[in-house]
């Protein structure tokens, strides 16, 4: 039986939670792009292909010891697999633990993933998702 998109996307967070963001490139498009928007991050940016999700997580790394993503669900919506999830992560001088609720919908192509929208809440997410654009 072949995978689906809601079981790609859940291996793709196994495989980050457990060997980390090299792990994970095998799993990005070439052509993938994700946008932290300014309501969510405290440094809104897009990354763009594997060196974007390298960058990404090196932004992290800056600040913090520990960073995890972890989701809730996988609610498959067509072709979409939208991910409630729970970013949390320790900051590296002081120690402070901090979490976030976010939404994203993960769209792929050709098995790999090759867009993420994040949203603040499952309802956003999942008209979002609905939507074709």
């Amino acid at each position: 039986m072949a995978e689906t998109n809601l079981d790609l996307v859940r291996r793709g967070f196994e495989t980050l939670n457990h060997g980390g963001v090299e792990a994970l490139l095998p799993f990005i498009h070439p052509e993938f792009e994700v946008t932290t928007p300014a309501g969510l991050a405290a440094e809104p940016d897009t990354y763009r292909g594997p060196e974007g999700i390298r960058r990404y997580f090196e932004s992290f790394y800056e600040a913090m010891d520990r960073v995890e993503f972890a989701p809730e669900e996988f609610i498959a919506v067509g072709e979409r697999t939208v991910v409630p999830m729970t970013l949390r992560a320790r900051g590296r001088t002081t120690g402070i633990e901090t979490e976030q609720h976010v939404v994203q919908i993960w769209e792929l192509k050709d098995g790999k993933a090759i867009r993420v929208r994040v949203f603040a809440t499952l309802e956003e997410a999942l008209d979002a998702a609905g939507d074709k654009g």
